[in-house]
């Protein structure tokens, strides 16, 4: 494990510098997010709304840090552009009945999305705007300062619509839509993140309300076989040896786990339902063990159930043929939040193996993923570390997973050293 200066410095001098120089658009608003994979080439100027409220998250969050000490950034601008990227979204995103625009034009103007043309097509959407919102409102009220605009009311809007869609079996979730035979795990991961931090920026029953329900959906024996835990789950019988079925992504449960690590930590009724540590290490230490490429190092993108290629009955499925064509790749964002989860966990519970793990992550990420000095990070390589022209989810190079993972890193650390 590195000093904890390495942590920050890496943030401020490198990743931050790059996206504060590149990202901000201060003639139309909010953020711009469709760089290369490498480098420094705006391939669009659309603006996904998935990554407008993701940088208002952001951005706030970072304002707090730095007004903290823990970060040596200028906390009023951060606050600004946390509230400037918010109000971008809330001008422009906002489509009324909880629901928000996919993808935005330059300019703000809508544009059509998903296969039918609809201007909305994903709750994850609607989460990561409500997640930004939150984040705002929060730091906003650490300061005693009036918003601009109802934040908090916003995205609790934005939630329970969310959650309702979700329980009703009707949100949409392009990128990739999944198919109607199964459940989708990132949904109820979604709302349990988005609402805990909902409830920790207002106290809001309904938000609280949402989270723990969340959760045990989460935890439930739908998705969660011993420390297995499904990303797909089949809703009826026949489908248990498919590809989808059998398929694990192991940064996605890391990921989780940290969530619900922190949603318990501070939302009442969480804990009861979250699994104690030894379900929490046992998972963790599941998805290293089976996600690590012995080989070339690395967390694999995707495997089966039972280590390696996923491999099971094929349903001719878009995110079906993305598991078989890209599971060997190597992407930052698994990385990032398994150094964050195991440094995390490793600490909380006291277990020298996910210590080990940490090590091991933090010295892989940083030898494969790093532009150099000033420069964010190369996001998508190959199983043997080369950079690779694709995209993951979002045609985007994304402004979150590596900068959120630091600063949560320098505020572990910084407790560390209190």
């Amino acid at each position: 494990m590195p000093d904890p200066g390495f942590y920050r410095r890496h943030l401020e001098d490198d990743v931050l510098a790059w996206w504060l120089a590149h990202g901000p658009d201060p003639e139309s608003g909010g953020v711009r997010t469709c760089f290369a994979n490498s480098g420094d080439t705006l391939l669009s100027t659309d603006k996904y709304t998935w990554s407008q409220g993701r940088w208002v998250w952001l951005t706030a969050r970072l304002s707090g840090a730095s007004r903290a000490g823990l970060l040596g950034l200028d906390a009023d601008s951060l606050l600004r552009q946390a509230t400037g990227t918010a109000e971008f979204v809330a001008d422009h995103a906002l489509l009324g009945e909880g629901t928000t625009a996919y993808v935005l034009a330059a300019d703000g103007t809508v544009k059509p999305a998903g296969p039918d043309g609809d201007p909305h097509a994903s709750v994850f959407a609607d989460l990561f705007a409500a997640l930004g919102f939150a984040g705002l409102h929060g730091e906003l009220a650490a300061r005693a300062i009036p918003g601009t605009r109802p934040w908090g009311t916003l995205a609790e809007t934005l939630l329970v619509s969310a959650y309702d869609r979700v329980v009703a079996g009707t949100a949409k979730n392009e990128p990739y839509p999944v198919d109607p035979r199964f459940r989708c795990f990132a949904e109820p991961m979604m709302l349990m993140h988005a609402g805990a931090e909902l409830f920790a920026a207002t106290g809001s029953d309904r938000a609280r309300e949402i989270t723990v329900a969340a959760a045990a959906d989460a935890r439930s024996a739908l998705f969660v076989t011993g420390t297995d835990v499904h990303d797909l789950a089949p809703r009826g019988a026949g489908l248990d040896g498919s590809l989808l079925a059998r398929h694990r992504t192991p940064g996605h449960l890391l990921e989780f786990l940290w969530f619900l690590h922190h949603a318990a930590s501070t939302v009442p009724g969480v804990a009861e339902v979250a699994g104690g540590p030894e379900w929490t290490v046992g998972a963790a230490l599941g998805a290293l063990e089976l996600g690590w490429d012995t080989e070339a190092g690395g967390l694999f993108r995707y495997v089966d159930a039972e280590g390696g290629a996923p491999r099971g009955d094929l349903i001719d499925d878009r995110y079906e043929n993305l598991v078989t064509r890209t599971w060997d790749t190597k992407l930052w964002w698994p990385h990032v939040e398994a150094l964050y989860a195991t440094a995390l966990l490793a600490k909380s519970h006291g277990s020298d193996e996910l210590a080990a793990w940490r090590d091991r992550l933090h010295d892989y990420a940083f030898a494969t993923f790093p532009e150099g000095p000033g420069r964010e990070w190369a996001q998508i390589r190959g199983r043997d570390g080369r950079p690779l022209d694709e995209v993951v989810a979002l045609p985007v190079k994304d402004p979150f997973h590596i900068a959120r993972a630091l600063l949560l890193l320098v505020e572990l650390l910084g407790e560390n050293e209190n």
